[in-house]
């Protein structure tokens, strides 16, 4: 019998190891029957030496990179994208046909800002979003939106992710799963929001099942500074050599291990994200620092978190980063229960750089390949919201949640320009002409990209996953497509 001398790694063993020695391997055996061949299947769809390489569609994509613009906690359509003249008519009184809300309503509540035409197509849109109005001829106004419930945890997880109960991967992992990234040095999915986390934190950019590198990476763009922006992006305490040759031996030791266990895709995702923040220090520090920008231009995005936002989103995009989310602030700032006019202080922050964002991207050439899409997780009611206990205790000027219609628009990137797509009733409540559902939405988004949603599939657990969800209808809605 031969002997060799203790070694560490041995004293703790996984729960495979252990099946595979206490049952001589049969048990490991069995379940790679069930499951290790069509997951490897899955896996080899991506280069495990670098999973966020360029990869090819089903078929050529108008559309090369994703900006979403998420207007976080519910924009009202009937003040933005929707006008309602009979909602003007019938303020201060009572609605008929009232469609079940999440709290009690009230009488109609007519919108406190003007709606006007722009534009060749003479696309009517709010006071709100003047500046964005000049590009009305680009936008592709979808009027019929509609969700499952109103509230903002599932309605986020259903516009995010295409289930509103279960955890599943974002659109934003499902796109850079797909596609991969341009640039090697920063994240192909990135995930900005000022002053902390939306609703539902970081379940918004998961990959859930999906490899982990393809998860959102969040950035707090409260601070201007660049590393205040991106934490730890420069090591104090080396220099780029001496880091590479301690990434160097820590990627022979995690080699090593990675063998031991058949390539588990965490310890992959892990030892692929310690190589992508080496990369970022030669990269992130240029591409988040606006003060490069000519001055004109940092005036023309403002000097505010939503401004910066737009403008770091622009220098990213060039720099080949693939999937842009941009929200308006921690929380769900536009869930105005008690004032609608809070609308136009958000408006104010957000109209001028999604114009100047835009602007930008047709001057460099970017627009007709990026696909911009712009809306919250729901709309909001017609009716004004009547005071309950806890909340709307203020002016009742208000409106509740509403998933039954609601307003998104989306442009560049192969979509329908100057284009008004589908109705509300006339007050606003409900989708009553060409209903859009998320998922619908999510299918197109897919199609402008290059996927067939029905065949874009990810096999987890024995079972084929999608972005569109394998158990419900979807499809792409060609009329939005130019």
């Amino acid at each position: 019998m031969s002997f060799h001398s203790p070694q560490l790694e041995h004293q703790f063993l996984t729960r495979r190891q252990m099946l595979e020695r206490a049952g001589m391997g049969f048990g490991a055996m069995a379940l790679s029957q069930l499951f290790g061949e069509r997951m490897a299947s899955a896996a080899t769809q991506i280069n495990a030496n670098n999973p966020l390489g360029v990869r090819q569609p089903h078929f050529p994509g108008k559309a090369k990179r994703v900006v979403h613009f998420f207007m976080n906690g519910g924009p009202s359509h009937v003040d933005t994208f929707d006008p309602k003249p009979m909602l003007t008519k019938m303020d201060g009184k009572a609605l008929p046909n009232l469609l079940k809300t999440e709290r009690p309503t009230g009488a109609g509540l007519k919108s406190p800002f003007e709606f006007k035409k722009y534009g060749k197509s003479g696309l009517e849109i709010s006071e709100l979003f003047q500046n964005v109005g000049e590009f009305a001829d680009d936008l592709c106004v979808i009027r019929s939106m509609h969700a499952d419930v109103p509230n903002h945890e599932p309605s986020l997880g259903l516009m995010n992710c295409g289930d509103g109960r279960l955890a599943r991967p974002s659109l934003g992992s499902w796109v850079t799963y797909g596609l991969g990234t341009e640039n090697q040095n920063l994240p192909g999915y990135i995930s900005m929001c000022p002053k902390g986390m939306p609703t539902r934190r970081t379940k918004n950019w998961q990959s859930a099942f999906l490899p982990s590198v393809f998860q959102g990476a969040y950035i707090n763009t409260e601070d201007s500074r660049v590393d205040k922006l991106v934490e730890f992006i420069k090591n104090t305490s080396l220099d780029l050599k001496q880091q590479r040759k301690q990434l160097d031996l820590l990627h022979e030791l995690n080699e090593r291990h990675l063998k031991e266990r058949q390539n588990d895709s965490q310890l992959e995702a892990r030892v692929q994200s310690y190589e992508l923040a080496y990369r970022m220090q030669m990269e992130a520090s240029d591409a988040f620092d606006i003060s490069k920008e000519p001055e004109w231009v940092r005036k023309e995005y403002g000097d505010h978190d939503f401004g910066r936002q737009c403008l770091i989103a622009r220098r990213l995009l060039e720099r080949g980063v693939r999937f842009l989310q941009l929200w308006t602030g921690a929380g769900q700032p536009w869930d105005s229960h008690d004032e609608i006019m809070d609308h136009k202080k958000l408006a104010e922050q957000t109209d001028k750089p999604i114009a100047a964002f835009m602007r930008d991207l047709k001057m460099r050439g970017l627009f007709d390949e990026t696909l911009m899409i712009w809306g919250g997780e729901f709309g909001r009611t017609p009716a004004v919201e009547l005071p309950t206990p806890g909340a709307n205790a203020g002016k009742q000027r208000g409106r509740d949640h509403n998933h039954y219609g609601f307003s998104m628009w989306l442009a560049g990137g192969g979509v329908r320009g100057g284009y008004v797509h589908g109705a509300t009733d006339e007050f606003g409540f409900g989708a009553v002409e060409n209903p859009v559902h998320v998922r619908d939405l999510h299918a197109t988004i897919l199609h402008l990209l290059g996927f067939d949603h029905e065949r874009f599939t990810y096999r987890y657990a024995g079972l084929d996953f999608r972005l569109t969800n394998v158990t419900e209808h979807s499809a792409v809605v060609k009329e939005l497509l130019a």
